[in-house]
């Protein structure tokens, strides 16, 4: 079976995109419930003006780090695993691999089992009848895996389908709202029980691996320069427009349960609709990268053929229910691969002339600076992370998010690391004529 999404190499010019229609993918990633979940949790534990203030705050900081993220993906050309190896080498590059598939597939399923019990809920307010939550986790997760299988250009074309019909239903539910309720809910206040600063470490904290897989969309940018523009708008405005419509809505309608908020105001279908689009584009993408990054492990592994396989592996641990047992070991590995978005920026900014960064060169086993760095950035992220929110010590705080935390303190110290690798002679210098690629 044949496959076009060179997860082995390079995304030839031909075949790249323009920065809008990438961008569409991001946004349509970015919508999606848990997004929506947490802006109602904002709008209980914050004033109005403050969570507001908050959402553009975080959403901002995630837009200029995925900007510097797409621009090693589209400048590569290189999915995120792929990428892998020329930081760590080739033993390196597969144990990341292997996380990121873990990571992405477990997600998957979790996602898939989310979906099933909002369908649930929706088909029983329609219809009065209770089906069982099972079937329609299968029936989602069977669609969001037969997107995936068939690649980017399948997400490319649903995103751009998605993202202009979940724009008009989320303004139609907030002008319904303030219609029919007005606006007084947006000044009531609240009782804080969530800082700013926490809140802007929330906003940033449910899409921030996302940014760290951005190359894996990226790489399909026509310029680095567009996929910079892609990644900034997709996840500023992905980040932020299910923020801030959730919020608005649940303070409008004084209610804690988003579905429950779009049935009072009469828009049980577009609840349903936007339910739909939002786990499909989002959790498709998921199962998307964790295919990539397997095969990106053998030459002989076939995406689709391994898409396949994952995504069956994972409907059945969401139909069971078995992933809510597994979220702990998730957020474990999500916290491993999150200092490696660090390791890699810091690589690549400091070393994209050098030899190893064309495809198909030559690299070493192991690369132990990176490793170092990376396992700095592990440790860190685990030390400033609540045992109470996840994996971890608790034992002090930086930014009050453990995934940059790692991921700054992993960039840190591999530029701290350079004059060895550069004293070993592992990074020499490729003359611009022989160069695949220019950034």
């Amino acid at each position: 079976m044949t496959t076009t999404d060179y997860e082995h190499g390079v995304v030839p010019q031909d075949q790249r995109r323009s920065w809008l229609s990438i961008a569409f993918v991001w946004i349509a990633i970015g919508i999606d419930l848990s997004g929506a979940f947490l802006g109602v949790a904002l709008a209980a534990g914050m004033d109005f003006g403050p969570a507001l203030a908050a959402t553009g705050l975080g959403s901002l900081l995630l837009g200029l780090l995925a900007m510097a993220c797409a621009y090693v993906g589209a400048s590569t050309g290189l999915s995120t695993a792929m990428i892998s190896r020329a930081v760590f080498g080739r033993i390196g590059g597969a144990v990341l691999a292997l996380a990121i598939t873990i990571s992405m597939v477990g997600w998957f399923a979790v996602q898939a089992g989310f979906f099933g019990q909002n369908a649930q809920i929706a088909f029983t307010e329609f219809t009065g009848v209770e089906v069982p939550v099972q079937i329609f986790t299968g029936i989602g997760g069977v669609l969001m895996a037969v997107t995936a299988f068939w690649g980017y250009r399948s997400i490319n074309r649903l995103s751009s389908l998605a993202v202009p019909l979940l724009l008009v239903l989320l303004i139609v539910g907030v002008v319904v709202a303030f219609s029919t309720r007005g606006s007084a809910g947006l000044a009531t206040p609240v009782e804080t029980t969530i800082g700013f600063g926490a809140a802007v470490s929330l906003v940033m904290g449910i899409f921030i691996l996302g940014v760290v897989m951005a190359p894996d969309m990226a790489r399909w940018a026509r310029t680095p320069k567009q996929a910079m523009a892609a990644g900034f708008v997709g996840f500023f405005f992905g980040n932020s427009i299910i923020l801030v419509v959730a919020i608005v809505l649940a303070r409008i309608m004084n209610e804690t349960e988003l579905m429950t908020i779009f049935f009072a105001l009469g828009l049980g279908g577009v609840a349903v609709i936007v339910l739909i689009l939002a786990q499909w584009t989002t959790n498709t993408s998921n199962l998307y990268s964790a295919g990539l990054s397997f095969s990106s492990i053998s030459p002989r592994l076939n995406r689709r053929s391994v898409t396949l396989v994952l995504g069956v592996i994972g409907i059945v641990v969401g139909v069971i229910g078995a992933a809510d047992y597994f979220v702990p070991f998730i957020l474990l590995i999500g916290t491993v691969i999150a200092p490696y978005g660090g390791v890699y920026l810091a690589s690549f900014f400091t070393g994209r002339r050098t030899a190893r960064w064309q495809h198909g060169a030559e690299v070493p086993t192991v690369d132990l600076p990176s490793i170092i760095a990376w396992a700095a950035g592990i440790l860190v992220a685990l030390a400033t992370t609540d045992p109470a929110a996840g994996p971890g010590f608790g034992w002090f705080t930086l930014t009050t998010i453990s995934a940059l935390d790692g991921l700054i303190v992993a960039f840190v110290v591999q530029l701290a690391l350079l004059p060895l690798r550069r004293r070993d002679g592992d990074d020499a210098v490729v003359p611009a004529g022989d160069r695949e690629q220019s950034a």
